[in-house]
C-alpha cells in the first residue's frame, strides 16, 4: 500500500483497531455507579477514553473514589465478560492492516492483560503480535513519547519514515514528541461531533474517518525521511 514503505506502522488498539470504546464506556459506568458515583456512558466516553489506567485511578480518587483496586477489579470482570461477546474489530480495518507493506505495532495504554483479553480475542492479534505494546512497558502513557519511542526502539525503525494511528488527543500528542507523523482516526459512529477538529488541532497530519478513508491515506503518504 504505502511505496516506499514506512519503516513501521503504529496502531492505537481501543477505538481504531478494535470496536471497543463503546463497551467499554458502558460497563465502566454501569460499574461507577454500582459503587455510587453515577456517571453516564457519555460522560465515560468524554472524560476517560485514552486515558491509561494510572491515569483513570488519578482522577477518580480526586473525585472521592477511595478504593480504585476494588471498583476496578468489579469493572474488569464487567468487562471482559461484554468483550468475550460483544467485541469486534473496527469494521475494515483488518483489510487496512493485511494491505500494507511495512512492519506494523500496536501501542496501547491499556494494560497488557486488557490488551489479551481484548484485542487477543480478535482475528487481528496474530497480525502484530509479539509487537503489542502497553502502556505498563514504559514510565509514562501517552500523551508522554515513551512508549512511541519504546515501539522505534523495539522494532528498529525512524521516527521520521514511522506513522502512528490514533483516535485520541493523548497519542496525537505522544508521536509528535517523539517525531512521527500523527494520524488521527475516527470511528464514524463516534456520538462526539468534533473529534476531527480536535485531532487537528493536537497536531494530526491528516484526519480518517473510518477505514476505507485510512486506507486511501496510507496509500497517499511517503516517509519523510
Amino acid at each position: 500500500m504505502t511505496k516506499p514503505p514506512f519503516d513501521l506502522v503504529i496502531f492505537d488498539c481501543d477505538g481504531v483497531l478494535i470496536d471497543s470504546e463503546p463497551i467499554a464506556s458502558r460497563t465502566m459506568a454501569e460499574t461507577l455507579t454500582r459503587v455510587g458515583f453515577p456517571m453516564s456512558a457519555d460522560a465515560v466516553l468524554q472524560r476517560f477514553t485514552g486515558k491509561s489506567e494510572s491515569d483513570i485511578r488519578l482522577d477518580l480518587a480526586a473525585r472521592g473514589l477511595q478504593d480504585f483496586d476494588s471498583f476496578a477489579g468489579a469493572w474488569h470482570e464487567h468487562l471482559y465478560t461484554a468483550f468475550a461477546t460483544d467485541l469486534k474489530p473496527m469494521p475494515g480495518i483488518e483489510a487496512v492492516v493485511l494491505a500494507l507493506d511495512s512492519p506494523v505495532c500496536v501501542a496501547s495504554n491499556s494494560s497488557r492483560i486488557r490488551l489479551e483479553r481484548s484485542l487477543g480475542g480478535t482475528s487481528l492479534w496474530p497480525l502484530f503480535a509479539p509487537n503489542v505494546f502497553s502502556a505498563e512497558d514504559v514510565a509514562h502513557p501517552k500523551p508522554a513519547p515513551d512508549l512511541v519511542l519504546h515501539c522505534l526502539s523495539r522494532c528498529r525503525a525512524r521516527a521520521e519514515r514511522s506513522v502512528m494511528i490514533d483516535d485520541s488527543i493523548h497519542g496525537i500528542s505522544a508521536a509528535l514528541a517523539a517525531g512521527v507523523m500523527p494520524i488521527g482516526f475516527v470511528d464514524p459512529g463516534d456520538p462526539r461531533p468534533d473529534r476531527q477538529a480536535r485531532l487537528r488541532e493536537a497536531g494530526a497530519a491528516v484526519v480518517a474517518t473510518g477505514a476505507a478513508e485510512l486506507a486511501d491515506v496510507l496509500g497517499t503518504l511517503s516517509p519523510v525521511g
